[in-house]
């Protein structure tokens, strides 16, 4: 995906600018290709909720983690609290994103002259 980002304000990938990719690279008219990506995230999140994991092949796994309850301080007082029991949402990337995240890291040209 060589995909520029529009706006160097929020360097992120939109749900909007997926439906827009949708749009133009497979042909989906507007609503429908806006459909499309809301339902794969609601279906996602649909699973996550019912305690779920989530995996998808060459991307990661969003896992949920229960974390248990524990003392703590308010940072501005110092006095303690109690936090509360919660179960939180973990992301491990696929061998193959960590891959191609990787690659870009060298990708760029090199500027020692050959010897």
């Amino acid at each position: 995906m060589s995909e520029p980002v529009d706006n160097l304000e929020t360097p992120a990938l939109t749900k909007a600018q997926l439906a827009d990719m949708l749009f133009d690279q497979i042909g989906l008219n507007k609503r429908e290709s806006k459909d499309m990506v809301d339902a794969f995230f609601d279906l996602i999140a649909d699973g996550l909720v019912d305690g779920k994991d989530v995996k998808i092949s060459g991307f990661g796994n969003f896992h949920i983690r229960t974390k248990a309850a524990r003392p703590g301080r308010n940072p501005r007082t110092g006095e303690p609290v109690a936090i509360e029991a919660r179960r939180v949402v973990t992301f491990h990337a696929s061998p193959k994103l960590k891959e191609q995240v990787q690659a870009t890291v060298g990708a760029a040209p090199s500027t020692t002259p050959d010897a």
